[in-house]
C-alpha cells in the first residue's frame, strides 16, 4: 500500500451572510469530508469589519491548517467546489458573501500564476487573515513578513 504524500497549507475562510457561524462550520465539515483533506486546527472565529468595500454587514473568519495530499491547483478547484455547494454566487469584487475560502499557503509550492497565487498576495495586508494565521503557526507569519521587506 503506497503512503499518500501530504503538504502542509492555510485556508482563509470568511462569510457575512446568512448564519454565518454555521456557514463557517458547513464549510470545514465539507473540506475534511475531501478524500485527500485532513482538517488539523481551526484558529478562533473573530467577528471583522468588511474589507474593501464597507457597506456591508460584518463578517466572520478564521483559518484553518490542513493536511492535503493533492496539487494546490487541484485544492483550489475542490474549495471553488465547495463554495458553490454552499450557495456562493458571483456578486462583485470585495463583496457580501454566504462563504469565501481562500488558498494562503501551501507547502513547498510557490506560485505566480494568474489563477493562483501562492503566497495569497494579500496575507500581510489582511489583519482578518494575518491574525489567525498566527494563532496557528507564528514562525511562518514571521518568515513572510521577512520574505516581504526582502524584496
Amino acid at each position: 500500500m503506497d503512503v499518500m504524500e501530504t503538504s502542509l497549507a492555510y485556508l482563509g475562510l470568511g462569510t457575512n451572510l446568512g448564519d454565518r457561524e454555521a456557514n463557517l462550520l458547513r464549510a470545514l465539515k465539507r473540506l475534511g469530508q475531501l478524500p485527500e483533506v485532513e482538517v488539523l486546527r481551526v484558529a478562533a472565529i473573530r467577528e471583522t469589519e468588511p474589507w474593501g468595500e464597507p457597506n456591508q454587514p460584518r463578517f466572520l473568519n478564521t483559518v484553518a491548517e490542513i493536511s492535503c495530499g493533492m496539487s494546490p491547483e487541484e485544492l483550489l478547484a475542490a474549495v471553488q467546489r465547495i463554495e458553490r455547494e454552499l450557495g456562493r454566487k458571483p456578486t462583485y469584487r470585495w463583496g457580501p458573501r454566504v462563504i469565501d475560502l481562500d488558498l494562503l499557503w501551501f507547502e513547498g509550492e510557490p506560485r505566480d500564476a494568474p489563477e493562483l497565487t501562492l503566497p495569497h498576495p494579500g496575507i500581510l495586508e489582511r489583519d482578518f487573515v494575518l491574525e489567525p494565521l498566527e494563532e496557528l503557526n507564528a514562525t511562518l507569519v514571521e518568515e513572510l513578513r521577512g520574505a516581504a521587506v526582502s524584496l
